[in-house]
């Protein structure tokens, strides 16, 4: 499976909300970028004790959830553009039913491996100025994912997201995810034990399966 990435962005903490800093305004890079083990290089976090490290190096969030968000905001200046959710990674045709936990990437020269979903967080409300935004994340599991850096490497938009490994077929991105965050369908002990033990999760989340075992 292969899929064009639209742009790549990047971003640097700027003032967010009063004293706080955050990276989520992101903008597109011209050219080869270089894809380093600690993110894209010109993208940094604001808060490393939520974001940011090897596990959270790159975040996808997928364009085809654009339109959806747009009809039920009833139209938002900030989905004309990319990276709206913060992402450095856009994309039409792949979204988290259709990729799992562990499954590795060639863009450019790197190599990718997804590591986990994405928890939102209340500065997407903050950024889009609209509540709810979080609980619809949690509803809709339209979460995104992040990526840890394999191989190092460049790349462009422009150039293909290629699958070249499948790892744990079973557990989509969107299943995972509704594992550990879907408070109405609780997962069975059996999901949680797989999930506290599954290798290239991460170790955030494999530790969030284990404490409710």
């Amino acid at each position: 499976m292969t899929c064009e990435i639209r742009v790549i962005c990047v971003g640097l903490p700027k003032p967010f909300n009063g004293a706080e800093l955050s990276a989520i305004a992101k903008a597109p890079v011209e050219g080869r970028v270089k894809i380093r083990a600690f993110g894209i290089e010109g993208d940094m976090v604001a808060d490393t004790k939520h974001h940011g490290g090897a596990d959270m190096a790159v975040h996808h969030y997928p364009g085809d959830h654009y339109a959806d968000w747009n009809e039920w905001l009833g139209g938002h200046e900030l989905l004309a553009g990319p990276a709206a959710f913060g992402e450095n990674l856009m994309s039409l045709g792949l979204t988290e039913t259709q990729v799992h936990v562990g499954d590795r990437f060639r863009l450019g020269t790197a190599i990718l491996e997804i590591s986990q979903g994405r928890q939102p967080c209340w500065k997407i409300e903050h950024r889009f100025q609209r509540k709810g935004m979080v609980a619809r994340i949690l509803e809709t599991g339209r979460c995104g994912w992040y990526y840890r850096v394999i191989e190092e490497g460049e790349a462009s938009a422009g150039d293909r997201l290629e699958r070249i490994e499948t790892a744990n077929p079973d557990w989509s991105v969107a299943r995972v995810f509704a594992a550990l965050y879907d408070k109405a369908n609780p997962p069975s002990t059996e999901d949680l034990e797989a999930l506290a033990t599954m290798d290239r999760l991460s170790e955030v989340w494999r530790g969030k399966a284990a404490a409710r075992l």
